[in-house]
């Protein structure tokens, strides 16, 4: 596939970035009146530097001035390779190393060193001042960088520097074209007749005209309608290139830098992130607990403090960081991204690194967090989609690529292990997820039939409802249907019991209520309200309920209204007897005699029949089913 790439001039203000650029592309960067007014850039310049069959590459011309820094920040964290302008009078500037750390922490790793101007040297002294900014750059991202020589205006050394540009180009790899789209707004403005338009580079993933599209962290739903890479037309657009994208049905006023444009729901928003973070050997303050900073992370400028767990201030110090950023707005973000800490007042670059997770929680003080935040960031994709899991339970493939900032491809093939399972249809989790909850469910069940030995089980809408807090329903619908088809527990209609279980009454209780049983029994049918049987035989109040429904769910007794239960077996033996002594019909009366019974006790007796669908009642007759 074609490659796109994004270069950036970065430099010290009037170090020639805006010239190099446009000798390089024939292109004035420098747009704006003011611009043109105080001969420097105030905001991102771009350009298209050179394509063919194979690669297309465009150029960011980044502000120098301190106080464009956001606009810098926002140029490079797109960026492939960096074109550091260096001018040959005035050799590497403060600006210019506070840059330079800036491209460090953005993880830039290409460079190529241009020193620029070289007409005003003598030529004489040009190895000289080579030497010297060689030397200034040891221990920087442009260590060991190729160094070439320029000027914009005679045109000395442009080829040279171009096709360098070109040869470091090729040894990179593309960027991800199939994941989802992520393009970091830093342009919105409005076309007369056209509507509104935002410009960006384009981080991942690919953008096709029509595609509808998603506007964070403001949710908004809108349309690219066109797009164009360096004011061209074009029916998709790649990442790496610059693209301006038309939107349908969205306001100027609905979007600002540091936005967002998106393909799917893939992405996070979020104002807690576990971070990665290198401190600047430049800070002239301490930098203390919850201190107020800015945050730079794509084009985004956000407010927010900074939290550490393991010390209470950093000043110079060179080891990594691992703490929390604590943000007033949501910012959209993922696993791998780099950001920048800027002190509002007074302003320095406090440091900078990587995003370990995107939705940090509230974490204790201590080495405990540290441990996990360590665990966090060193895992592999493999490690990352086990903690998200052990986090969450069970997840979609999208919520994965969420969690852990790893594409399609590469999550399905970790999912290819036997360690993971899929569930309800597009859900995953672990093998030992389900041995937990396995376990968790099964202990609950034990512990709960200990307490009611008598019921059938536990209801199955409350087993879920009373683990639903930590874990998904769906999940432990799935646990609960495998748990039962491998035989751990069983279901009897609505309850669920473990698969040895059966109901029965306490050992303490056991006598009292074989002595009541029995004496139900030799009262026949004549028997006196459940009650009193329960009282004589000492049988507490509260195991009334449980002991009676278990004695009716065990046929042990038969409830002939809400207070007169006779035995199951002297209640067939008079079923027996009256239908032996009966024809096809019979009436109230003939019973009775047969019985024996008052109507005190036949009445009940003939409407539990009835109601049991043994007899059908036809006036004053009933007739045998």
């Amino acid at each position: 596939m074609k490659k796109h790439f994004t270069i950036g001039m970065a430099g010290h203000i009037d170090h020639g970035k805006t010239s190099l650029t446009k000798a390089l592309t024939n292109v004035d960067t420098d747009r704006l009146k003011e611009e043109k007014e105080r001969q420097i850039s105030i905001e991102l310049g771009f350009a298209p530097l050179y394509e063919d069959e194979e690669m297309q590459v465009s150029v960011v011309d980044v502000p120098g001035h301190e106080r464009f820094i956001r606009q810098m920040i926002a140029g490079v964290a797109g960026i492939d390779l960096v074109v550091l302008a260096v001018a040959a009078d005035e050799g590497v500037m403060p600006q210019t190393k506070e840059h330079l750390e800036i491209l460090g922490f953005l993880g830039i790793k290409k460079g190529i060193v241009a020193i620029t101007k070289i007409d005003k040297v003598e030529e004489d002294f040009l190895s000289l001042v080579k030497e010297e900014i060689v030397l200034e750059l040891e221990g920087s991202v442009f260590e060991n960088s190729p160094v070439v020589m320029v000027d914009s205006l005679s045109g000395k050394g442009i080829d040279d520097i171009r096709q360098q540009v070109l040869s470091e180009l090729d040894s990179l790899e593309a960027r991800d074209t199939k994941g989802p789209f992520r393009l970091p707004i830093d342009q919105v403005f409005t076309v007369k007749g056209q509507g509104t338009v935002v410009r960006g580079t384009v981080y991942e993933g690919s953008v096709k005209e029509g595609q509808s599209l998603l506007i964070l962290p403001s949710r908004l739903e809108t349309k690219a309608r066109q797009l164009q890479v360096h004011h061209k037309p074009a029916i998709q657009a790649f990442a790496g290139q610059r693209a301006a994208v038309n939107l349908s049905g969205i306001t100027r006023e609905e979007i600002e830098r540091g936005d967002v444009l998106v393909s799917s729901e893939h992405f996070n928003v979020s104002k807690c992130l576990d971070v990665s973070l290198k401190a600047s050997t430049a800070l002239d303050h301490l930098v203390k607990q919850r201190t107020p900073i800015k945050c730079y992370i794509g084009t985004s400028e956000v407010m927010g403090r900074i939290v550490f767990f393991d010390r209470n201030e950093i000043g110079q110090e060179q080891e990594e960081i691992l703490c929390q950023l604590r943000l007033e707005e949501e910012i959209v973000t993922k696993r791998g991204d780099r950001f920048i800490l800027r002190r509002p007042s007074p302003q320095e670059t406090i440091g900078g690194g990587w995003v370990i997770d995107p939705l940090g929680n509230k974490y204790r003080f201590g080495s405990k967090t540290i441990e996990e935040l360590a665990k966090k960031k060193e895992g592999n994709p493999k490690e990352r989609i086990s903690s998200a899991l052990m986090e969450e339970k069970g997840l979609s493939i999208q919520d994965l690529i969420k969690r852990t900032s790893l594409n399609e491809s590469e999550i399905t093939t970790v999912l290819e292990d036997e360690e993971f399972l899929s569930y309800n249809s597009g859900f995953y989790t672990s093998q030992l997820i389900v041995q937990h909850v396995t376990e968790e469910i099964y202990d609950r069940l034990l512990e709960y039939q200990q307490e009611f030995p008598m019921k059938p089980g536990r209801n199955k809408a409350e087993a879920v409802q009373a683990l639903q807090e930590i874990h998904p329903k769906t999940l432990l619908d799935f646990v609960l249907k495998r748990g039962e088809e491998e035989g751990t527990w069983k279901r009897n209609g609505q309850f669920v019991s473990t698969a040895d279980f059966s109901p029965h009454v306490p050992a303490n209780w056991r006598k009292r209520v074989d002595n009541m049983l029995n004496a139900i029994k030799e009262d026949d049918l004549q028997v006196k309200y459940l009650d009193n049987y329960l009282e004589e035989a000492g049988i507490p109040g509260s195991l009334r309920m449980e002991l009676t429904y278990f004695l009716v769910e065990q046929k042990l007794l038969i409830p002939l209204d809400g207070q007169f239960y006779v035995s199951t077996e002297r209640f067939n033996e008079a079923i027996s007897k009256l239908k032996s002594q009966t024809a096809d019909s019979f009436e109230v009366g003939e019973a009775k005699d047969i019985l024996g019974l008052s109507r005190k006790y036949i009445i009940p007796f003939l409407e539990k029949l009835d109601s049991e669908q043994i007899t059908r009642r036809e006036g004053n007759n009933r007739m045998w089913e």
